[in-house]
This record gives C-alpha cells, sequence and structure tokens, in this order.
C-alpha cells in the first residue's frame, strides 16, 4: 500500500506580478480537488513574499498522475512571465508521531 505524499511549491512572483500569480494558480485549485487521491491543495502568502503551495495526495501514483495531467500543465503555462524562476517542489513523506491526526498531515 503506498503512502501518502505531502508537497510544497514555492513560488516567486516576479516584483508587481504577485496578483497575476496567485489568479494563475487559483484557477485550477477547484478542478485538483477533483482528482483522485487530493487530500489537500492550498496556496498560501509567506512573509517573504512567496506563495507557498501545500498539497497532501494518497499515494504517489495520484501525483504523479496529476503532475502530468492537463489542469498541471494549463498552470504552468499561465504562469508564464509571471515567476523570478521555476517553483521549488519538495516531495515529503509524513513521519507520524504523537497524536495519529495532528502528528502528520
Amino acid at each position: 500500500m503506498s503512502q501518502p505524499v505531502v508537497v510544497t511549491a514555492v513560488f516567486t512572483p516576479v516584483e508587481g506580478r504577485r496578483d497575476e500569480a496567485v489568479a494563475a494558480l487559483s484557477r485550477g485549485i477547484a478542478e485538483v480537488h477533483g482528482e483522485p487521491g487530493c487530500e489537500l491543495y492550498a496556496i498560501h502568502d509567506a512573509p517573504d513574499g512567496t506563495i507557498v503551495m501545500l498539497e497532501k495526495w494518497s499515494s504517489g501514483e495520484e501525483l504523479a498522475a496529476h503532475g502530468a495531467g492537463e489542469v498541471v500543465a494549463r498552470m504552468n503555462a499561465s504562469l508564464a512571465g509571471l515567476l523570478q524562476a521555476p517553483p521549488v517542489v519538495t516531495k515529503l513523506v509524513p513521519i507520524p508521531a504523537g497524536d495519529e491526526i495532528q502528528g502528520a498531515l
């Protein structure tokens, strides 16, 4: 059985283009929420001006299908010219500790 996968993706918008980057990311979020295995898919502002996406997928296979999907392709295309650099993506595997619910995303 596959383990859940947590992903962080950090987007650094071009100066003055933050709102456009947020809009580009936001357009596909509702669609992603309906994808198999999507447990969490949300964007957040960070104090350093970056936009941080937090994701949780039921399995690595479902994450891979998401990454190869049409929504991600559209999102990436809509971000063209809005980011200083490619997003920094990190895949994490939970190490549960403490309370079963609070100890892992």
